[in-house]
């Protein structure tokens, strides 16, 4: 699933060649895409300009000048292309915005899990999905003030805590198991058992690891390409996560991985001992 690093490259692909632009028509391809009245997504958008695109932790959001925007969540492989291109439709675009360029912005989607829905620009902080959100890496609220109460409320262990977006946003099963065998924590280790230099530790590597993925471009690890057809070079650089079986950089030790609340888990035996 494209993380915080990832969305927000695809962000900044995307709004030098859309934002300005007007929507001249919308085809709507596969159905369950679109969170709420398909016909009326289309009506909505069609005609409206995009006047921004931005991003709150993995979601996209297209902001329409006529008051409304277009909350998009990537989920597993959803992906944005724009190209004039006929052949760049395929089987897998489910939404196609034709543009007054003539271009198309397009979305495909192999497994279908992405979704869309139109939402009252002014009322974006009562969506359901943003409203349950939590602090984001590189933002003002992500301080170990806000953050402290969240993590240690929690009894379940540190790795599965993290990636509850409720409790911070925007990372996901990659940047979690780098931040972790930065700060030295193992993913198993209690929430409620870090101290305060664990947590304020892990805020800064969060920031260090997302500040160091955004500007690689995110990771491609799998099918994440960006707006523009390029791959992220950030995996390039991860530590432990896919590296099972190799040497820890830090020590020398075998990477391992294990399961975490069902997910697949890299870290460091020697690196990162549990509490």
């Amino acid at each position: 699933m494209p993380e915080m690093p990832e969305v927000e490259t695809v962000r900044r692909g995307l709004i030098d060649q859309v934002k300005g632009r007007k929507i001249t028509h919308v085809e709507i391809r596969y159905q369950n895409l679109i969170t709420g009245d398909v016909d009326q997504f289309v009506e909505f958008v069609t005609g409206a300009t995009v006047t921004d695109i931005g991003r709150r932790a993995k979601f996209l959001l297209i902001h329409l000048d006529n008051g409304y925007t277009i909350i998009s969540h990537l989920r597993m492989e959803g992906r944005y292309k724009i190209s004039n291109d006929p052949s760049a439709i395929d089987k897998h675009s489910h939404a196609i915005f034709t543009l007054d360029n003539g271009e198309k912005l397009i979305y495909n989607d192999v497994r279908k899990f992405g979704r869309m829905q139109l939402w009252n620009t002014d009322d974006l902080s009562n969506n359901k999905s943003i409203q349950k959100l939590g602090p984001e890496p590189l933002s003002k609220d992500f301080t170990f003030e806000n953050l402290k109460p969240r993590i240690i409320r929690h009894r379940k262990d540190i790795k599965t805590v993290l990636l509850d977006q409720s409790v911070m946003s925007g990372l996901g099963n990659i940047y979690v198991d780098e931040v972790l065998w930065k700060v030295k924590i193992h993913p198993e280790t209690s929430a409620n058992h870090l101290t305060d230099k664990d947590i304020q530790k892990i805020i800064e590597a969060s920031n260090e690891e997302m500040r160091q993925a955004i500007q690689a471009g995110g990771s491609t690890v799998r099918s994440y390409i960006d707006a523009n057809g390029h791959k992220g070079n950030m995996q390039n650089s991860l530590k432990v996560y896919g590296k099972e079986g190799t040497p820890c950089p830090r020590c020398g030790t075998e990477i391992e991985k294990i399961k975490v609340g069902g997910r697949g888990t890299h870290f460091c035996p020697k690196c990162q001992v549990i509490k």
